[in-house]
């Protein structure tokens, strides 16, 4: 795996890790927040993966309808199928990333932005980082277990997996 897909699969692994631990917690942690983080833990979740998808389709050749306010917030279950579909396009669109350019569109508050593909992966591993550790702040805030989601982590845990 090329070192590009493996940043990937540690971010896919790390939120499927995190939707898992989430389910197990009780209620009322996906409903916790803390001063300094994006919100409550379930609508930080709902966050990441709908800007993920929204990077994803850019870099497929889709520009995404505009936003009209917040991503809606789902549930654990529909958090889970909507990552499986997103790290199936990831594997796609990183198979011929080479071959991109992608524009992104004027905003109110950006220029048009040309050769923007390595900007949206960057981000998009950013993003997806950055959130996870947040919803871990707001978890460690409320006095709930959170799991190692770290690099070393999903490096133990992969080459620990019985291949076949």
């Amino acid at each position: 795996m090329d070192p590009l897909e493996e940043g990937f699969a540690h971010s896919h692994w790390a939120t499927q890790k995190l939707i898992g631990h989430l389910a197990e917690l009780a209620p009322e942690a996906l409903e916790a927040e803390a001063p300094g983080t994006y919100g409550k833990v379930l609508a930080t979740l709902s966050h990441l993966l709908g800007a993920d998808g929204r990077y994803l389709t850019y870099l497929e050749g889709v520009p995404p309808p505009p936003r009209t306010g917040p991503d809606p917030v789902r549930s654990l279950d529909e958090l889970a199928e909507q990552l499986r579909d997103q790290a199936v396009r990831w594997r796609l669109v990183l198979a011929r990333v080479n071959e991109l350019d992608v524009t992104l569109p004027a905003r109110g508050d950006r220029p048009e932005l040309p050769h923007a593909t390595n900007l949206l992966i960057a981000q998009a591993l950013h993003h997806a980082n950055d959130h996870r550790t947040q919803i871990c702040t707001v978890l460690t805030s409320n006095g709930f277990e959170t799991p190692n989601l770290d690099v070393w982590a999903y490096w133990l845990d992969r080459r620990a997996a019985p291949t076949g």
